[in-house]
């Protein structure tokens, strides 16, 4: 175990943490999150897009621990109310608000409006302290609903419909949101090529820079130099 390749989920998020944790648990390495550590300053999550925001989590925590380092940012954009929440999702009602506050906020928000559509979506960044990183993204699209339904997940999953299934994410398990999620289409790019990620981290610990993200190729695309 201790030969293993060490993987910080760069959140305190336990929602998070446990759906990231699922995803990668029959890989070869050892996955810890920001609670096994002491106090790490919080990082201001001010980039534009959610892209800014993961990598700017990842790399932070990444060189502050010295393991590489995989961060997500992700958010509900609604069609309605011009893409928001988007980025301010975590803080859409203010800092102290909780994941009902949000959710009440959205639904009066919608109150009246026919146009239900929205998608949640995520972009995962994983860095090493080098500040070399690799990203991947997902999406999902759905539905408002008009009222909270299904007491699993967290956030925005009670209001947030998907047709297909004709369920809530709140509403699925665990392993039903995994397939279909945002964040599990990310981690699914992810896992389909982490043999070639545990290389590249590898590679790109301190001391070494032997690959590099190709400027203007698809974003997992890997070079060996």
């Amino acid at each position: 175990m201790d030969n293993l390749t060490t993987l910080v989920i760069a959140t305190r998020n336990s929602g998070k943490i446990a759906e990231i944790e699922d995803l990668l648990k029959n890989f070869p390495i050892k996955i810890k999150n920001l609670k096994d550590f002491g106090q790490i300053p919080q990082i201001e999550e001010d980039g534009d897009t959610f892209d800014e925001n993961a990598y700017k989590k990842a790399s932070f925590a990444s060189r502050v621990l010295g393991f590489p380092a995989l961060a997500d940012d992700s958010g509900l954009v609604v069609e309605a109310l011009s893409g928001a929440p988007g980025v301010l999702s975590a803080r859409y009602g203010g800092e102290k608000s909780t994941d009902g506050d949000r959710c009440e906020k959205l639904l009066c928000e919608m109150k009246g409006k026919a146009n239900r559509k929205a998608a949640f979506e995520c972009v995962i960044s994983i860095a090493v302290p080098t500040g070399h990183a690799l990203t991947y993204e997902g999406r999902c699209e759905g539905l408002i609903a008009e009222k909270p339904s299904g007491i699993n997940g967290f956030g925005y999953d009670p209001v947030f419909y998907y047709p297909p299934l004709n369920k809530t994410f709140a509403e699925m398990s665990m392993e039903e949101k995994s397939l279909v999620s945002h964040r599990g289409r990310a981690l699914c790019e992810l896992k389909s090529e982490f043999s070639k990620v545990m290389i590249w981290i590898s590679r790109n610990m301190p001391g070494l820079d032997k690959f590099k993200v190709i400027p203007g190729c698809e974003k997992t695309d890997i070079e060996i130099l």
